[in-house]
């Protein structure tokens, strides 16, 4: 496991064209995001992320990341996606630890925080610009959706949008959001479905 290296990492935005939906996570996991700089790049869960953006054709992934799903070879090899109409982002935008080796979820004061609701605030004002209607914004666990709940009652300045949540797509979120919490079930079966669901979202937005 590499070090973490805690830097922050910025919401990932199309090079032109409006934001149909933005995504936001928990924070930059320690083998992706946080190696890479890019949302949910390299992270383990991020890989079912990008499958589904790349099948509702919001986003080009090159062939070769697929071959070394890690943060710091993506990095390394200049590997980067291309988003259409999605935007990306986490509930708090530097990998938690204590350590500097092991990952912990955000805690409610660094969520709360002044500086990361105004962060908040501010990515989803930018997606949501030039919007007659509310952004659409998809929450992948109980941090974000936890967060964005209490956003427009917390900060300033923060648009319409329509939140939906969405189990995290790790190991553990899927099993703990399954039936009878996945006992009998197949982690490939509930992360396939996952896919498959984020993608109907994707494509009604």
């Amino acid at each position: 496991m590499p070090r973490i290296l805690g830097h922050s990492v910025p919401a990932l935005f199309p090079v032109s064209g409006p934001v149909r939906v933005m995504l936001f996570g928990e924070a930059p996991g320690p083998r992706g995001a946080d190696q890479s700089g890019i949302p949910f790049w390299g992270d383990g869960a991020g890989i079912a992320v990008y499958r589904a953006l790349a099948a509702a054709g919001l986003a080009e992934v090159p062939a070769a990341a697929w071959e070394d799903w890690d943060g710091a070879s993506l990095k390394l090899r200049g590997l980067r996606p291309v988003l259409r109409g999605v935007a990306l982002s986490n509930a708090w935008p530097v990998c938690p630890t204590k350590d500097g080796e092991h990952f912990r979820a955000p805690t409610d004061r660094e969520l709360r925080s002044p500086d990361n609701l105004r962060r908040l605030a501010g990515e989803l004002a930018r997606a949501a610009a030039g919007r007659g209607d509310p952004l659409r914004v998809l929450a992948f666990g109980t941090r974000p959706r936890w967060v964005l709940e209490r956003l427009p009652a917390l900060a300033e300045e923060v648009p319409p949008f329509d939140l939906h949540p969405l189990p995290h797509p790790s190991a553990q979120g899927l099993l703990q959001a399954a039936p009878n919490k996945g006992k009998g079930l197949r982690l490939e079966d509930l992360r396939v479905a996952w896919e498959r669901d984020l993608g109907r979202w994707l494509a009604g937005s």
